[in-house]
């Protein structure tokens, strides 16, 4: 990652890899009734990180942005979710959708960290 970004820019691109990915993934998923259904929930939630990031950064108050910020985690945990769903339903094998987990289990604790470091700094 160019080092130049600063850490909100970084994270930014994150999401946008991540979301880049989710599409990758769901272009994979099966053209059952199924796999159509499952394609739908995770790419609105697997997309809709990287879009309410930017609306966080664009916050008019430090509250409001803990609470995009909370958006945006609320998404990530449920693209966790719909991964979960296509491992255990075998709609994919492993190593297609393991990297995505990995990023989606990082972004998510980055994000809970940049919540709890803006709620202290809010607070004191």
């Amino acid at each position: 990652m160019n080092s130049s970004l600063s850490k909100a820019d970084q994270l930014e691109e994150r999401l946008i890899t991540f979301a880049a990915a989710i599409l990758s993934l769901s272009s994979k998923l099966p053209r059952t009734l199924q796999g159509r259904h499952v394609c739908s929930q995770i790419l609105r939630s697997g997309t809709a990180s990287a879009a309410n990031y930017g609306e966080a950064r664009g916050a008019e108050s430090r509250a409001d942005f803990i609470h995009k910020l909370r958006i945006v985690f609320k998404e990530l945990n449920e693209t966790t979710i719909w991964l979960e769903v296509i491992a255990r339903s075998s709609m994919l094998p492993p190593d297609a959708t393991a990297p995505v987990v990995a990023e989606n289990r990082e972004l998510c604790r980055v994000i809970a960290t940049s919540i709890k470091t803006a709620r202290a700094t809010m607070e004191g």
